[in-house]
Parts: structure tokens; C-alpha cells; sequence
């Protein structure tokens, strides 16, 4: 009997596998960003890549570019991948992460990628975790990578969401719970009636997060939901069904009813430092920030925008789409009409705010953001402090200009 961890890994592997062992595994995608891929290129040396139809290569975290250094190093990028045929991703395409939910990532699928927040593809089904360049450049060379496959915690989410609450509050609960090493080197896998209802889009928040304590990956099966979503792409060919064996053994269990979830905020510096909003109301803020690969979807500009409709922004308001895609739909649905009406500055598709690369705070400003990390200096400025949030909870925190409980607003 064996979690979805161990069953793609055995695949992947060719061998029966559990928890603790050390596997070498077959790679399906190799992608990083223009943080990471320049030094996985310095590390190739000599070598070359086995695999270029395994490779991806976008241009997120610095877009679109801000420096002279930044445009060669992006240039240097263009020409690599195009002497080789590999996937390559403009300034303004998207974040990596979404890139790949909409392009790449599916069911069984090992994914490897030059980024912490790689994990977020298990929303598919896919064993999907993040390296360092060294290791990136070693499975561009030889299409594969070893593991030692983790142990399996379950997360068991049960009920529905409140209105005006999202994942992104279930996992600031959870981790309020195990805190930030809670995890380590663990598989959280997801599971219950509360995920069977949770979009695609919403579970990708809850897999995005799954490295903030400390997971090697994290992890949802694989249902009907997820063959909608890689149809929606024109992908749903690449979809077979997933899900753990009854009986699979999990080192530990943790049990969330979503019915008792309220909207969450972290506090600086720290994502397990976290308190419901009615604690936090009144905070006075200076930015809010929209977007990000946590929460930068359609269904999470969209609930900003249900609430925000009708109001102007106390708060600076930054948004950035996690797509091309994302941001087409949200023109077409008049999205970012509201969100312009708003006062808000919609920004491309890209990291942005969320590294402090090209939206960066003040001295002792204040920020309340839908990224995923508040650590200081992670938008910029070591001196600045960062709350993260929900979308729902960000959009009426802008309309007061302090944090604010988003159960007041839009109903």
C-alpha cells in the first residue's frame, strides 16, 4: 500500500519503494528562471543536455528586465536555448510555476525545477520539487536525479470553506500547527472532502506553500477536477487518475475541518507567525500586494475584485497576474477594469513585488501581501515589515487601508 509520493516514485524509479530509501529516478521536466539557469549553465561545463525537449526556461524574476546586467544575462539566455530547441518563456509570459501547471505538469510526472516553490505542480498530481543550479544542471545532463524518497505526512481537509475564505488560510492554520520545519523533507499529501471541493487553482495555493514547512514536496490526487483543468489547457490527453492506496502508511496525520477555517494573516517575519485577522484589524498598512505564484489565479483576482468593485484603494495596490493567460481572461471578464477602477497598478505577468526585483517597499513601510514568504528584506527592504494574506483578505485591507476582516465587504 503506498502514498502517491511513493507510487510515483516507484514508477519513476522502476522499483518498489518506500519511505527512506534512495532511489535514482527518471526526470520528465527540467525548468528554471533567470535567477537559477545561468548558473546551472556554468555548472553543465562540458556537458551537454541529454533531454532538450525536458527543458524549459523562463524569464520571471526579473521582468521585465530592470538593469543592463539583467537584459545580457537574459539575452545570453535567448541565445542558449535557441541553439538547442529548448521551451523558452518571455519577459511578461508568466511565472515559471504557472507556466508549468498550464503547459507541462500532469499526473505520475516527475518534475524537477530551479525554484523552492517547484512544488506547487503536485495540485496535478506530479512529484514536483525544487534545486539548487548544481543539481539542475546534473538533470539537464543526464535526465535523471536521485532522491531519498520522503515519508508522508497526510493532511486530511474535511468540510467546505466559509465564505470569504480561501486555502490560502488553510495552510497559514496548518502551519500555525507543525510551524515552519514542521515538514522537513516530508511529503504532505492532501487530502478529504475539503480538497475534493477546492478548485484545482486553490489546491495549487496549498502545494505552493508545502516548502514554507519544510516539505519536499506536496501533494493532491488526482481526480476529475484535474483532468478539467488539463483539458481547459488542451492537455487532457496527458491525464490518468491518482490517488493514494487505501491502507498507505503516512508518518503522521492532520486533521482541518475548513468549516472552521477564518481568514488568516501571517505576521512579519516569520510565515508560521500566524493569527486570525480579528486580532490584526486596524493595522494601519501602506501597500497592498496582489498576485504572486501562491495567489496570482483567475479565481484569486477575480474574489479581489468581487470585493473591491465599487471602492477605491487606501493602500498602494500592486497586482501581478501569474500568466499571459490569467491576464487575458481577466481583462475579458473585466477584472482589471475593477481592479484599475480601484486605483490599483496591474503590472505583467511576473514575480515583481514578491522578490522585491521590480516593486520594492520603503523604510518601516508596511505591506500586506498574497505571497507566500515575509522574512525581512523579501520585498526589498530589510527595515520594511510584510503580512501575508488571502486575495479576499488583501482586497478589503486596501479599501480601509488597514488590515481588515474581508467578511465585512462584497456580500
Amino acid at each position: 500500500m503506498k502514498t502517491i509520493s511513493e507510487k510515483i516514485l516507484s514508477k519513476r524509479s522502476g522499483t518498489d519503494v518506500a519511505g527512506g530509501d534512495l532511489i535514482a529516478a527518471q526526470v520528465d521536466l527540467v525548468f528554471a528562471h533567470d535567477g537559477t539557469f545561468p548558473l546551472a549553465i556554468q555548472q553543465l561545463g562540458d556537458l551537454k543536455i541529454k533531454y532538450p525537449e525536458k527543458v524549459a526556461v523562463i524569464c520571471d524574476h526579473a521582468s521585465p528586465s530592470p538593469s543592463e546586467r539583467i537584459s545580457n544575462i537574459q539575452a545570453m539566455m535567448r541565445e542558449f536555448t535557441r541553439s538547442l530547441g529548448i521551451d523558452f518563456y518571455e519577459n511578461g509570459d508568466g511565472i515559471c510555476h504557472q507556466i508549468v501547471l498550464e503547459k507541462y505538469a500532469a499526473p505520475w510526472k516527475m518534475i524537477i525545477g530551479g525554484d523552492s516553490h517547484t512544488c506547487t505542480h503536485g495540485a496535478l498530481g506530479a512529484f514536483a520539487t525544487g534545486m539548487g543550479s548544481t543539481d539542475i544542471a546534473a538533470a539537464m545532463a543526464y535526465g535523471k536525479t536521485w532522491f531519498r524518497v520522503p515519508e508522508s505526512i497526510k493532511v486530511e481537509i474535511s468540510g467546505a470553506l466559509m465564505e470569504r475564505t480561501h486555502s490560502k488560510d488553510v495552510f497559514l492554520e496548518l502551519i500555525g500547527e507543525i510551524k515552519a520545519d514542521g515538514a522537513t523533507y516530508k511529503a504532505l499529501e492532501f487530502s478529504g472532502t475539503g480538497i475534493t471541493k477546492m478548485s484545482v487553482e486553490a489546491r495549487a495555493t496549498l502545494t505552493n506553500m508545502a516548502i514554507e514547512s519544510g516539505a519536499k514536496v506536496g501533494v493532491c490526487p488526482a481526480d476529475e477536477k484535474v483532468e478539467a483543468y488539463l483539458q481547459q489547457y488542451g492537455r487532457g490527453d496527458e491525464y490518468t487518475p491518482l490517488y493514494a492506496d487505501d491502507g498507505a502508511h503516512y508518518e503522521s496525520e492532520v486533521h482541518i475541518k475548513a468549516e472552521e477555517v477564518v481568514p488568516m494573516i501571517a505576521k512579519p517575519h516569520k510565515v508560521d507567525n500566524v493569527a486570525p485577522v480579528t486580532d490584526l484589524e486596524g493595522e494601519e498598512i501602506d501597500q497592498v500586494c496582489l498576485g504572486s505564484c501562491t495567489n496570482g489565479r483567475i479565481e484569486d483576482l477575480r474574489a479581489a475584485a468581487q470585493i473591491l468593485k465599487g471602492h477605491k484603494s487606501k493602500a498602494r495596490l500592486v497586482v501581478y497576474p501569474a500568466s499571459r493567460d490569467i491576464l487575458m481572461r481577466a481583462i475579458n471578464e473585466g477584472i482589471i477594469g475593477t481592479l484599475l477602477s480601484a486605483g490599483a497598478s496591474v503590472c505583467p505577468p511576473g514575480c515583481g513585488f514578491c522578490i522585491g526585483r521590480t516593486v520594492a517597499l520603503g523604510d518601516g513601510e508596511v505591506a500586506l501581501s498574497t505571497q507566500n514568504r515575509n522574512f525581512k528584506g523579501r520585498m526589498g527592504n530589510d527595515s520594511a515589515f510584510i503580512y501575508l494574506s488571502s486575495p479576499s483578505t488583501a482586497a478589503a485591507s486596501a479599501i480601509a487601508g488597514r488590515i481588515t476582516d474581508p467578511r465585512d465587504y462584497g456580500k
